[in-house]
């Protein structure tokens, strides 16, 4: 296993400076804190890469709705289910373009202009009881939500980024916000994986996810721990039966949910024990270090086989980047982002 941290503002400071040459950190997600505009998160990522000294995976939350950490200067993407429900009822008026394939397209370049790999999306949870999700979820059924991610991410893949499909097994049917408050999901396995986990399992069949995130949510019928915390969940149905070689990334640690684990290296451990490539230890500098610092007990650990996942998480890399300059001077970005605005008008 390995970590991904974040940093605490627009610059590094000197200690981000040393933490990211860290041998145990492979990657850094960024938040709004630390975007200004455009120039600004561009230079922030070249300097996280300098300060490294080795590849390193870059991401954020840029999934489109109210979970969009860089505005200024960049499309909003619309939520998930304006964006399917647009697709649907405007179809004929953009002959020439899928509508999802374009906004999945436009997301993923824009955010590689920035010099990011990866945005943690697509979202596969059902749109049910949960407000944590809600319009983030394309649908309320496996069906549409399959449908209309696959065609996000044949965008996001023309734009040369990988697929991360969250939170699984499905967090839809869970009141909590899992970032304050335990969740605990008391449907029976049966109704699970006739309706959650449906898009994950073809999704995954079809060699479409790169990365699995898995939510901080209990499904009590199955397992007494969260989902990223839990062996059964993530090596014996998400690894062995639906197949799944791809990256996992634990959800944040710093979550509330997740304290059912313990203190931040109690917490690590668990999702190193459970089966997860990349622990995000985010929002909290102090539990990160005490990570960092016991490093050794899970390098102990780590078989040839998990070190070798390791190297699947610098393949999430972007292989071609461009600029905003380049991308703003092609007909596809001007056509999305007109596609983009429109959604915005009728939404709104």
């Amino acid at each position: 296993m390995s970590l991904m941290i974040d940093v605490s503002a627009f610059e590094l400071d000197a200690e981000e400076q040393e933490l990211l040459q860290h041998p145990f950190v492979s990657s850094v997600i960024l938040f709004a804190r630390n975007f200004h505009d455009k120039q600004q998160i561009y230079a922030l990522t070249k300097a996280i890469r300098q300060a490294a000294k080795r590849p390193i995976l870059i991401a954020v939350d840029q999934e489109g709705g109210r979970v969009q950490r860089f505005i200024k200067g960049y499309n909003k993407i619309p939520a998930m289910a304006d964006a399917a429900f647009f697709a649907k009822t405007h179809a004929k008026k953009y002959p020439q373009h899928n509508i999802l394939q374009e906004l999945g397209w436009l997301m993923a370049t824009e955010v590689i202009a920035s010099g990011v790999d990866l945005s943690f999306a697509p979202v596969l949870d059902l749109n049910g009881v949960s407000d944590v999700i809600g319009k983030r979820a394309f649908a309320d059924n496996p069906t549409d939500v399959e449908t209309n991610a696959k065609q996000f991410i044949f965008g996001m893949q023309q734009a040369g980024m990988a697929a991360c499909g969250k939170h699984f097994p499905g967090h839809g049917s869970v009141q909590a916000d899992t970032h304050h408050a335990a969740a605990v999901d008391n449907r029976s396995k049966e109704e699970i994986f006739n309706l959650d986990i449906l898009p994950f399992k073809n999704l995954i069949a079809q060699n479409l996810l790169q990365a699995v995130m898995p939510a901080h949510v209990i499904y009590s019928n199955v397992d007494d721990k969260p989902a990223g915390f839990s062996k059964h969940w993530l090596q014996t149905i998400l690894r062995k039966q639906l197949g799944f070689n791809g990256v996992i990334f634990s959800d944040d640690l710093s979550m509330q949910a997740a304290n059912v684990a313990g203190n931040y290296v109690d917490k690590a451990h668990a999702a190193y024990d459970a089966g997860c490539t990349v622990a995000l230890a985010c929002n909290n500098r102090e539990g990160a270090v005490s990570i960092l610092d016991a490093w050794q007990q899970f390098k102990s650990k780590q078989t040839q086989a998990e070190e070798k996942k390791q190297q699947a998480v610098l393949e999430l890399t972007v292989n071609k980047p461009h600029t905003f300059n380049e991308l703003e001077q092609t007909q596809r970005w001007r056509d999305a982002s007109k596609i983009c605005h429109q959604i915005a008008d009728v939404v709104n």
